[in-house]
C-alpha cells in the first residue's frame, strides 16, 4: 500500500516551520502537518498571499494550530528577524521548501544571484539560526526540497553567483545541487557529533505549481508561460501528490540522514521512495567547499557542529 498523507503519525506537541507555505507543496505540507496535530508556522514572503493561505488552511482544517510569519529568503536581515522573533524554544521540523525556478538574472538584497541566494543561501542561514532550537527538540528533522533538475548541472564553486555566464534553468539546477550538497555535509557533521537530528532531502517530481510559470512571467514571455501551463496540465501531478515525498521525509519512521526521496515511478509520479542523485551531488569535497563558502557569504556558522 502506497504511503500517503494519511500515513503521517501523530504530530501533537511538535512545532513545524514550513518556508514557502502559501502555495503548492509547501501549503499542502503545512496543512497535513496541522491536520495531524502539529503547530505549524507558515513562513511566507508575501503577507497578502500568506494571509490567503492561512484562510484556506483554517477552512480545510478548522482545528489547526497555525500562524503566519514573514520571511524573505532573498534578504538575510529578514531571515535574521524571523529567527529572532520566533517565540518557540523548540523546533521539531524545518521544511526548507520555498524556491525560485529559471527566473531572469537578478540579485538578492545581499548581492547574490537570486536562485542561489534564495534556494540555497537563504535556507542555509535560516537553518543555522534555528539550529539550537532544532537540537533542543527530541527527534528533530530538517528536510530540504531539491529537484530532479539537479541532474542538469553541478555547482561551480568558483562562480556560485553565475557572474561569468547565466542560463536560468542551469542556474536553477545548480541551486538544487547545492541543496543536496548542503544536506550531505550537514548530515555528516550531525552524525559525527552524535546529534539527535535527522537531515534529509526530498523532491516532488513534476508537480503543477506556480514554480514553472513564475520564470516566464518575470521574463515577460507569454509564449513560454503558456507552454509552461500546458506542460503542467499534461504532465504535472497534483500538489498533494508532490508533497508526499516531502512529508514522508519529514515524518516517516526510520528515515536516516542524507537520504533523498521522490516519487517512485521514474522520479515523476507514484508514492514516495528513495531517489537517485547525480554523482556530483554525492561529492564530499564539493559539499565541504560549499559549506565553507556558505558560512562566509551568509555570516552564519553552525556552532554546535
Amino acid at each position: 500500500m502506497a504511503w500517503t498523507a494519511r500515513s503521517i503519525p501523530d504530530q501533537s506537541g511538535r512545532t513545524a516551520v514550513v518556508t514557502g507555505a502559501n502555495s503548492g507543496i509547501g501549503f499542502v505540507a503545512a496543512r497535513e502537518l496541522a491536520r495531524r496535530g502539529a503547530r505549524v508556522v507558515l513562513a511566507c514572503r508575501s503577507e497578502e498571499r500568506g494571509a490567503a493561505a492561512m484562510d484556506r488552511l483554517l477552512a480545510q482544517v478548522p482545528e489547526a494550530q497555525a500562524e503566519l510569519r514573514m520571511l524573505d529568503l532573498a534578504d538575510l536581515s529578514s531571515v535574521q528577524r524571523f529567527a529572532e522573533a520566533l517565540p518557540y524554544e523548540r523546533v521539531h521540523l524545518l521544511l526548507n521548501n520555498a524556491g525560485l525556478m529559471a527566473v531572469p538574472y537578478a540579485r538578492t538584497v545581499d548581492g547574490f544571484e537570486t536562485q542561489f541566494g534564495v534556494n540555497h543561501l537563504g535556507h542555509f542561514a535560516l537553518t543555522g539560526l534555528l539550529l539550537d532550537r532544532l537540537l533542543a527538540a527530541p527527534g528533530a528533522r530538517v528536510v530540504t526540497v531539491s529537484s530532479m533538475a539537479h541532474a542538469m548541472s553541478n555547482i561551480d564553486i568558483n562562480d556560485l553567483n553565475s557572474e561569468r555566464r547565466y542560463r536560468p534553468m542551469l542556474a536553477y539546477a545548480a541551486s538544487k545541487t547545492a541543496n543536496l550538497l548542503f544536506v550531505r555535509e550537514f548530515a555528516h557533521r550531525a552524525d559525527s557529533k552524535g546529534l539527535d537530528l535527522t537531515v534529509t532531502a526530498a523532491h516532488p517530481g513534476y508537480t503543477k505549481t506556480q514554480l514553472q510559470v513564475r520564470g516566464p512571467q518575470l521574463a515577460g514571455s507569454p509564449v513560454r508561460e503558456g507552454l509552461a501551463r500546458l506542460s503542467n496540465g499534461a504532465l504535472g501531478s497534483s500538489p498533494d501528490q508532490g508533497a508526499a515525498p516531502v512529508l514522508f521525509a519529514a515524518t516517516a519512521p526510520y528515515v536516516h540522514g542524507d537520504s533523498f526521496f521522490g516519487p517512485r515511478i521514474f522520479g515523476v509520479r507514484g508514492g514516495p521512495g528513495p531517489s537517485r542523485r547525480a554523482p556530483w551531488a554525492r561529492n564530499d569535497i564539493a559539499a565541504g567547499q560549499l559549506w565553507a563558502a556558505s558560512e562566509r557569504l551568509t555570516g552564519v556558522t553552525y556552532q554546535a557542529l
